[in-house]
């Protein structure tokens, strides 16, 4: 019975990872052929060139997805968690033994992280437009119709958003399977037509593309690469599917139905030359072009999704990992923890999304921004991976070089490819990395500036309170107080603000201190730690990792294992909310860095909906820090 139930839940796990993890990448074939054979690649569309490219897509399916990501790197997870945030953690952990060095991996890190939010704004946009691009193939009178449709597509993907994905994510994995099936299917027909493409299996035709291609193969690469992008993917949804499920999906599943539809649009290619203007929609029927363009159309939508709810998840990571600000995170599902909704990402995703496709116009000129975010990521990925080889798991550098190597040299060979198209829409999703990592990085070092500020003038805690439980005409509430501080060692300001306005103490007195630390999970056994101080005060740590959700009033209650019983209905919490005060000339930021970080300050989520705190029983207490 339970070997029946294990494979019960492994096939489960495996549907919906085909779902969520392979929706980007499996719809590739909708553009990558038609890219690859445009005029600004330079490759001519003969039956000799159709060959060798569909010989270097299915050698670089074979090399960058299952052999770097299906093999090596699905086993670098932190704690059963994957993704760039969990890697970047990881490898600074295994490999930080100076500071430098650990901020260095922990900056790039936070770059690969920030040129994700870039691949959110351009997966959706790209995806949907060369679905509803069929249309097109449908009839030439459609074609005006196509970006307001997608669009159309696109608002009403993004403001159903807040209702969660419970209901249309159990569709994912079955309507994906039925498109990779159709993908299959449609390649298959092909190919019987025209068995000599067959050919492509063989390495050497993929070499001889490349080779005579000259300085050209860094055009070509360039569009080869859209078969990549959604690899990362592979990764980051380790956590929510396992290993074995995402593994067994793309060798039973995925990359058979890819290399199926890839061989069968070259092969279309070779009898019907002139189907290059769309040579996806081009294997249907003209009877089956309609349910064509829906069936790509939910692919991409659920694609669309699996990429959105990324960006909500990896925001809430940096979020407690320290690099963002706090936000409002809505709980979409009262059993699925995972299943969250961020309105400022959401709202700022879907503009982002909407300019590009009103700035590129079309799925083409989508593809020139799409790629050098994705290619920059992965070679980001390989290097944190090869830190995590070397010192997580201690093996000779000889091996760590040779595991590491053949893949950081074709990650930078796919970055200089696509850095090739950074003038006709690359800088796009460049920039938007750029202002991401600079938010992040401003916020992580303001947030140090501040609390270095705070502390250089709060005196020591033990002192402080051991002179506090000796006042005996200090007059004591009978309920329980609790002073959230940075720094424990510090006496917290609220309690001293407490003090000087209202001139009273509390019986029960907690000096809290929340920790989130660079592990996914921290679980309840491990999850607070009480000290003693002094009579009337308590120490309380409480940590959280980066996937923890954060929740006082129940870490709390879990002081009572410690011997501390803390009544809720007689608890206050008192916080310290900073004004930052921008100094120029003052060490630490450049000035317009203070500033952005004043602004980010004042615009930061409710440290009550953060912590979950009773709204009833806060009391906020002010000041002013300069940095």
């Amino acid at each position: 019975m339970d070997s029946k139930q294990g494979r019960q839940g492994l096939a489960a796990l495996t549907l919906g990872a085909i779902g969520v993890v392979y929706g980007d990448i499996g719809t590739s074939p909708l553009y990558t052929i038609k890219e690859v054979f445009s005029p600004g690649t330079g490759v001519p569309l003969d039956s000799e060139h159709l060959l060798g490219a569909a010989s270097v897509i299915f050698w670089a399916l074979m090399m960058v997805v299952t052999l770097k990501y299906v093999l090596l790197i699905l086993r670098a997870d932190n704690r059963g968690e994957g993704g760039i945030m969990a890697l970047t953690a990881l490898a600074a952990h295994a490999a930080g033994t100076t500071a430098r060095r650990r901020t260095m991996l922990l900056l790039l890190g936070l770059f690969g992280a920030a040129l994700f939010y870039g691949d959110s704004v351009i997966t959706p946009a790209i995806s949907v437009l060369s679905a509803v691009e069929g249309l097109e193939v449908v009839t030439p009178v459609l074609k005006p119709y196509v970006l307001p449709i997608s669009i159309g597509v696109l608002v009403v993907l993004f403001v159903v958003q807040r209702h969660g994905t419970g209901l249309v994510g159990k569709l994912f994995g079955p309507v994906i399977v039925v498109w990779f099936l159709v993908l299959a299917f449609t390649g298959v027909v092909q190919i019987t037509q025209q068995p000599a493409i067959l050919q492509a299996l063989n390495p050497t035709h993929a070499w001889h593309f490349l080779h005579e291609r000259g300085w050209g193969l860094f055009a070509a690469v360039g569009a080869i690469v859209l078969a990549l992008t959604g690899a990362e993917a592979l990764y980051a949804d380790m956590g929510h599917f396992g290993k074995r499920p995402i593994q067994i999906a793309w060798i039973g599943l995925v990359l058979p139905a890819l290399t199926l539809n890839y061989l069968g649009q070259c092969a279309l290619l070779m009898r019907q030359p002139g189907a290059l203007e769309n040579p996806f929609f081009h294997l249907f029927p003209q009877a089956g072009l309609i349910p064509a363009v829906v069936l790509a159309t939910l692919a991409t939508v659920i694609a669309s999704q699996a990429v959105i709810s990324g960006a909500y998840s990896m925001t809430q990571q940096a979020v407690q990992l320290g690099f963002l600000p706090r936000m409002q995170v809505l709980y979409t599902s009262a059993r699925e923890m995972g299943q969250i909704y961020l309105p400022q990402v959401n709202w700022v995703l879907l503009v982002a999304v909407i300019l590009a496709c009103i700035g590129f116009g079309s799925s083409s000129a989508l593809a020139s921004a799409y790629g050098i975010a994705v290619t920059v990521t992965m070679l980001i990925t390989t290097v944190l991976t090869f830190f995590v080889v070397r010192h997580g798991w201690g093996y000779p550098l000889v091996v760590a070089l040779g595991a590491t190597g053949v893949f950081l040299a074709l990650d930078v060979v796919l970055v200089m490819s696509c850095s090739l198209k950074f003038w006709q829409g690359g800088w796009f999703s460049l920039a938007m990395g750029l202002a991401i990592f600079t938010l992040m990085s401003t916020w992580k070092r303001g947030r140090e500036l501040l609390l270095e500020s705070i502390s250089a003038d709060d005196p020591e805690l033990l002192p402080f309170v051991t002179a506090l439980a000796e006042e005996a005409d200090l007059p004591r509430a009978p309920r329980t107080a609790v002073y959230t501080v940075a720094n424990p060692d510090t006496v917290p300001q609220a309690l001293m603000h407490n003090l000087k306005h209202n001139r009273v103490l509390h019986e029960q007195n907690l000096i809290l201190t929340v920790r989130f630390h660079d592990v996914p999970w921290i679980p309840f056994t491990e999850r607070v730690e009480v000290t003693p101080l002094v009579r009337g005060f308590w120490q309380v740590r409480v940590n959280y990792g980066f996937k923890n959700t954060p929740d006082i009033p129940q870490a709390l209650g879990l002081c009572r294992s410690h011997g501390l019983v803390i009544d809720p209905f007689l608890t206050s919490y008192f916080l310290s909310r900073e004004t930052v005060v921008p100094t120029k000339g003052a060490a630490g930021m450049a000035h317009w860095r203070d500033k952005l970080f004043a602004t980010m300050s004042r615009n930061a989520g409710s440290v009550v909906e953060f912590f979950r705190l009773p709204n009833n029983a806060v009391i906020e207490l002010g000041t002013r820090v300069q940095i």
